[in-house]
């Protein structure tokens, strides 16, 4: 069995003021926060940005399992459209003492390498510090894209705990 190293990060921001948007490009993303919970729909959001990344824990999850995440008042989906198209779309998860993760974030395959991620992790942090967060934290590894890492950095985010394992 073919097995590789994978190393995951967690990234922490605790402060507005450690925010560092990301440039604004002249194509820009239009960001809507979904108002009525559409656990299908999430499930295929899921599926179709996490395809490219390996994302397979919530692949197997029943319908009901779905409805159970979506339908929580701790989650917000926010959908990202570029020309009137849908492109991507991230979830945050409000959490204990005012923390909320960027439970998922990312691009449609069409979308991926047009420098669209720091526009939508720039909408995905205004989003959480609005939402009242006193902490934003995030996790990302080395099968996601490329540049996750350095782009989470970039906009004022630290690593505070590194774990590696094996896929």
């Amino acid at each position: 069995m073919d097995t590789r190293e994978v190393r995951t990060y967690y990234l922490e921001m605790d402060s507005p003021a450690e925010f560092v948007p990301g440039k604004e490009k002249e194509n820009h993303l239009d960001i809507q926060r979904m108002t009525v919970p559409l656990p299908r729909f999430n499930k295929f959001l899921y599926a179709y940005v996490g395809e490219k990344w390996n994302w397979t824990d919530k692949l197997g999850w029943s319908d009901d399992q779905w409805d159970n995440w979506v339908k929580r008042p701790e989650l917000s989906t926010w959908l990202a459209s570029y020309k009137g198209t849908p492109a991507g779309y991230y979830e945050l998860e409000a959490q204990p003492e005012n923390n909320i993760e960027i439970a998922y974030f990312g691009l449609f395959p069409e979308f991926l390498d047009r420098g669209l991620g720091a526009e939508l992790l720039t909408a995905a942090v205004g989003s959480a510090w609005r939402l009242g967060a006193s902490r934003i934290w995030v996790h990302t590894c080395t099968l996601d894209h490329p540049s996750a890492l350095s782009n989470y950095k970039r906009q004022g985010f630290r690593v505070f705990k590194e774990e590696v394992s094996c896929a």
